[in-house]
């Protein structure tokens, strides 16, 4: 059911790839895992580094984009010299079904792991019916 919920990877929208963008910093794709229950979806995304304030996540029309900046730690008296992590932002983008409440979604960040929280719809989630005998 996820794969109805959510179209991922697969279909990771085509606007990501449609306008050339100038960076002078490098862009990751954050690894993301997704859960599900009767009543809800919860993708983890692995953003090192991100802070809360520094995480921007929009959902406009279906297309839901998580954006996290990364700031360069910086030391005071020292220049950096050779760094082996690159340092840089988080873009991912989903397209997401009719069956998320929109109203819903919730968002935290906590040690570099953006979580975000996408509840289904009341019509959504499945029910079962009780039959009457007449």
């Amino acid at each position: 059911m996820p794969n109805e919920l959510l179209e991922m990877n697969r279909q990771e929208v085509a606007s990501q790839g449609s306008a050339e963008q100038t960076r002078t910093h490098k862009l990751y794709t954050p690894i993301t895992d997704i859960h599900e229950s009767k009543e809800q979806l919860v993708l983890l995304a692995d953003m090192p580094g991100v802070k809360q304030d520094g995480v921007d996540i929009t959902l406009e029309q279906n297309i839901l984009t998580i954006y996290g900046h990364v700031d360069q730690p910086e030391l005071p008296g020292y220049t950096l010299t050779y760094a082996e992590y690159g340092i840089g932002s988080y873009k991912r983008v989903f397209a997401l079904s009719n069956e998320i409440d929109r109203e819903g979604i919730q968002a935290s960040v906590k040690n570099g792991v953006l979580k975000l929280v996408l509840p289904k719809s009341k019509r959504a989630i499945p029910r079962k019916i009780a039959v009457q005998a007449e």
